[in-house]
């Protein structure tokens, strides 16, 4: 594709990870790091494979992936997990399902297909599952995961105001953009084993704290 799209990377220690990621990405996607006060080198790595590096000193995934929000430029916006759970190379997958503007889903999420022995563990998929049908009956959406690569034009994102800075903030999204009227549509790619140690999905006690903050979100919108 010709038009450039941002392609927001939230970074906690992936240093392992980014070169693989980085190498695969498509062409007319530019990558832009988010690096959330990592120990490990990942901004200088980050740097040396061409990426757009933004530091987002305050800890959170959500902290992390506004800041790149800010710092995006393009029309359209995608965001992807930096774990190399995902593949880089089905970007153009999520984006041409969003259409032109005015047509088209409004957010588009890849639903998750797990390829490769680990790569999506079971008590991370039994709490995904959970918050999704809690999600589907709140928002009015069919989704069945909530999937970390996505994508969405940036000015509609911006005007949506998200305000959770925790793992709350990919669930805020769906929710705030299915009551401004918004078709959130899904589409397949596929979940490796990540690379590296994993902080959330990886580890029961990470699972536990994405799912108590999506529940707080989910919480909230009911008040």
């Amino acid at each position: 594709m010709n038009a450039v799209v941002d392609v927001i990377l939230p970074c906690l220690n992936e240093a392992e990870a980014l070169p693989w990621v980085l190498a695969r990405m498509p062409d007319g996607f530019r990558p832009i790091v988010v690096d959330n006060a990592s120990t490990d080198h990942s901004a200088e790595i980050a740097r040396d494979n061409g990426a757009a590096v933004v530091d987002a000193p305050q800890r959170g995934f959500g902290a992390a992936c506004h800041a790149g929000l800010l710092a995006a430029s393009a029309d359209v916006v995608c965001f992807m997990d930096a774990d190399a759970s995902l593949d880089p190379v089905e970007l153009p997958r999520v984006t041409t399902t969003l259409g032109t503007y005015g047509q088209g889903p409004g957010l588009v999420l890849g639903r998750r297909r797990p390829s490769g022995r680990g790569a999506w563990p079971l008590h991370a998929r039994l709490g995904n599952a959970v918050l999704a049908r809690s999600l589907n009956g709140k928002a009015g959406t069919v989704l069945r995961d909530l999937g970390p690569m996505r994508a969405v034009r940036r000015t509609r994102l911006l005007d949506l105001a998200l305000e959770d800075r925790r793992f709350g903030y990919p669930l805020e999204m769906v929710l705030k953009a299915a009551a401004a009227g918004w078709t959130v549509a899904e589409v397949d790619v596929t979940y490796r084993p990540r690379r590296g140690r994993s902080k959330v999905t990886g580890t029961v006690g990470g699972t536990v704290r994405a799912v108590r903050d999506m529940r707080r979100v989910l919480a909230e919108a009911a008040q």
